[in-house]
C-alpha cells in the first residue's frame, strides 16, 4: 500500500514539476443499455423506428451513467406530436432530479412522415411502446415501435414456443 502511494506521489510531482508529464487517460465510454425487457413480451411489435429525446442536462448525464428505466413508459400523441410518458429517470450522485421531474413527459423529435405512420398505428388500436433508450452516439435516442397488446393465452403460446425451441437444441447439442 505503501509504495503504492509513494508512486503516486512521484507522478503528483513529476506533473507539477512540468517535467515528464502523465496524461490522464479518459475512461472508455462504456454505453449503458437501457431496455423494456417486458416489451417483445407484452406486445406483438411491429418495425422500429429511432427517435431523438428532449432532455435537459442533467437527464442526459444520468442516461448516459445508465440511472433510468421504460418500466411501464409508453408513447402518446398530442398535438400532432410524440411524448414520452412514464419513463423514469432517476438522479444519481452529482446529478440532481426532483421527484416530479424523474418522470415528467418527454417529447419525441421524429420526422413528419414517421409521426403521421405512428398516428395512423394508433388509431388503428395499436400501442406506440418504447423498447430502448440508445445513449451510443452523440445523441440519446428512443427505439420506439407500434405493437398489439398480447391476450394471456398469446403470452402462454410464446413461453411454450421459446421452451420447445430450447429443448430441441439440447438435443441437438447432446446428440453431438
Amino acid at each position: 500500500m505503501e509504495q503504492i502511494l509513494i508512486f503516486l506521489a512521484v507522478i503528483v510531482k513529476r506533473t507539477v514539476s512540468g517535467y515528464n508529464k502523465v496524461m490522464a487517460k479518459k475512461k472508455a465510454h462504456q454505453p449503458k443499455r437501457i431496455a423494456n425487457r417486458r416489451a417483445s413480451y407484452d406486445y406483438e411489435l411491429g418495425d422500429s423506428l429511432v427517435a431523438g429525446l428532449e432532455l435537459t442536462g442533467a437527464e442526459t448525464k444520468s442516461l448516459r451513467m445508465g440511472h433510468g428505466h421504460l418500466r411501464g413508459a409508453y408513447v402518446t400523441v398530442k398535438d400532432g406530436e410524440l411524448y414520452l410518458i412514464n419513463a423514469t429517470i432517476a438522479g444519481s450522485s452529482g446529478v440532481k432530479i426532483d421527484e416530479t421531474g424523474q418522470t415528467r413527459a418527454r417529447k419525441l423529435l421524429a420526422k413528419r412522415r414517421e409521426i403521421n405512420a405512428l398516428i395512423a398505428a394508433k388509431q388503428q388500436g395499436q400501442t406506440i411502446v418504447p423498447l430502448e433508450i440508445l445513449t451510443s452516439g452523440r445523441f440519446i435516442k428512443l427505439r420506439i415501435s407500434a405493437g398489439k397488446g398480447k391476450k394471456r393465452y398469446d403470452k402462454r403460446q410464446t413461453l411454450k414456443r421459446r421452451e420447445d425451441e430450447r429443448k430441441a437444441r439440447a438435443a441437438l447439442k447432446t446428440r453431438r
